[in-house]
């Protein structure tokens, strides 16, 4: 059985390893430390304490300060989006539709370029590119996003000519969404684009752009009178 280590132990021990507490400062937690320091070369531990604290509340500050960021940011795009799919719906036209999303909702949403992409019909399609409309290569969709997937967030890229077309020289960031519209129309992309190359990123929420394109296929169906997609 261990004997049991004394006072002196254990001051002598701290003579002999003086960077003993700052090698292990959390040991300073547990301890109760004199109000002030007392006597020459004695040293008041509350200080290490106090600086703990200081760090420990700028920490805490500065999470505080980037999750309001955070939520001022959240609810301004959503509002944004929301400010989007009012212009939408309130569309007189299919023409003015399509407008409004190549055109308006760039402004709304606070940028650059926004595109709706369009594969080349295959025979026996029934909806064929409008004007404002891009058409993409046969299968252009899927190699981008893949044969499931449904968005595509990227930064820091080089625009595509066959995707922004004249604007692509702007674009430093990119969002690609999918547009499941009909079984009877050719597969289409919702594209927006950013001259900030950290506007869109992996990892950045996607519910928002989900809903607005979601939205974008209702309404597409709605003016083209065609059946959802099954």
């Amino acid at each position: 059985m261990a004997l049991p280590v004394s006072n002196d132990q254990v001051a002598a021990y701290l003579r002999r390893h003086p960077d003993f507490l700052a090698d292990n400062p959390e040991l300073l937690d547990l301890q109760h430390p004199p109000a002030r320091a007392q006597g020459k070369g004695i040293v008041d531990l509350q200080q290490f304490q106090v600086q703990r604290l200081r760090d420990e509340v700028g920490s805490l500050t500065s999470l505080r300060d980037e999750l309001i960021a955070a939520g001022r940011s959240n609810l301004s795009t959503q509002s944004r989006v929301h400010q989007a799919i009012l212009a939408i719906l309130n569309a007189r036209s299919f023409e003015q539709f399509v407008e409004t999303i190549t055109t308006d909702m760039s402004a709304i949403l606070d940028l650059d370029v926004v595109t709706i992409g369009v594969e080349k019909a295959e025979p026996g399609g029934t909806w064929q590119p409008t004007a404002g409309v891009y058409c993409l290569e046969a299968g252009s969709i899927d190699k981008l996003l893949g044969p499931n997937g449904s968005i595509l967030l990227r930064e820091t890229v080089t625009g595509d000519p066959a995707i922004f077309d004249g604007a692509a020289g702007l674009v430093r960031s990119d969002a690609l969404i999918r547009l499941k519209i009909s079984d009877t129309t050719p597969p289409a992309l919702l594209a927006l684009g950013s001259r900030q190359s950290d506007a869109f990123h992996d990892g950045q929420g996607t519910e928002l752009l989900t809903f607005l394109s979601q939205v974008l296929e209702v309404t597409f169906r709605a003016w083209l009178h065609l059946p959802p997609k099954n």
